[in-house]
């Protein structure tokens, strides 16, 4: 069995983390392949920029990125603190099954504890039964009865 190193994204993983998100993107996702660099220059971004977010990769024994995770980061006026977005949290298809999620999960969620954020939050789609099963394990809430998400898309 495979083991895998968490950490931070850094500047070298940029083209590999780049495939890896392309993968959830267009193939898990279904969505349009980002434009140019565009993908690139939005990771390259959050490793220059401690306020906007941060992302962390699951890395394999011979330096495959097996998985990654994004947080992006927010204030709570409520809570005069700020909070973690989790918006991202993906693991390779071939290495799914084995426990990797739960563990990027944990890593993030022991992150955003340690470096005072009020709180994680998340969501993932309805018919992702699989996510929800895992965020349920990790103690995860649907707060959806509170409120009510909103979106306006630009085109």
């Amino acid at each position: 069995m495979a083991t895998f190193k968490i950490r931070p994204v850094v500047l070298e993983d940029v083209e590999q983390l780049n495939g890896l998100m392309l993968r959830y993107i267009v193939d898990f996702y279904k969505g349009k392949t980002p434009e140019g660099t565009k993908l690139e220059d939005h990771i390259k971004h959050l490793l220059a920029s401690d306020e906007a977010g941060t992302q962390f990769v699951a890395e394999t024994d011979d330096g495959r990125l097996a998985a990654f995770a994004t947080l992006y980061f927010s204030f709570s006026t409520t809570r005069v603190q700020k909070i973690a977005i989790l918006n991202d949290l993906f693991v390779d298809a071939e290495f799914r099954g084995a426990g990797l999620g739960e563990k990027l999960f944990q890593h993030v969620l022991d992150y955003t504890k340690n470096e005072g954020y009020a709180y994680m939050s998340w969501q993932t789609a309805i018919d992702n039964t699989s996510a929800q099963a895992l965020y349920k394990k990790m103690g995860g809430k649907n707060i959806n009865s509170e409120w009510i998400h909103y979106e306006i898309e630009h085109h």
